[in-house]
């Protein structure tokens, strides 16, 4: 068995593939996720799993160079730019419309769908490397 948090099968692999510079969108229930990129549901009920519990399980496994966020998340959401910025310490930040954000999806290599219920709970994460 794994000694590692992330359990999902799916997600496993999709971090296990990931080459510099491949996007992973975390994202809540309500993103659109456009028909031709990979998604992963991870969506059980309202709030389950969480947005912020979903990224740390990921972070768990994915080195990050980068992520990008909605302008809006900031100006509706500050908390959840707060706890993003807690758990990405020390990774640059970028600010895109969320218009530009879901237009990202078409070139992630999947999305990540949460129960979350915050607005502009998304993010994506860009793939470092680890040497």
């Amino acid at each position: 068995m794994k000694k590692t948090p992330l359990l999902n099968t799916a997600l496993s692999e999709l971090i296990a593939s990931l080459g510099h510079g491949d996007m992973v969108v975390i994202a809540d229930a309500g993103l659109p996720i456009p028909a031709e990129t990979y998604r992963i549901d991870l969506a059980l009920t309202r709030g389950v799993p969480g947005f912020i519990e979903t990224v740390r399980t990921v972070l768990s496994e994915m080195q990050v160079e980068r992520a990008i966020i909605a302008n809006e998340t900031v100006r509706v959401s500050p908390q959840v730019m707060q706890d993003l910025q807690t758990l990405l310490t020390g990774v640059p930040f970028e600010q895109v419309s969320h218009e530009e954000l879901k237009d990202l999806c078409h070139r992630a290599r999947a999305v990540v769908r949460t129960g979350e219920f915050t607005p502009y709970a998304n993010v994506i994460l860009v793939a470092g490397v680890v040497f």
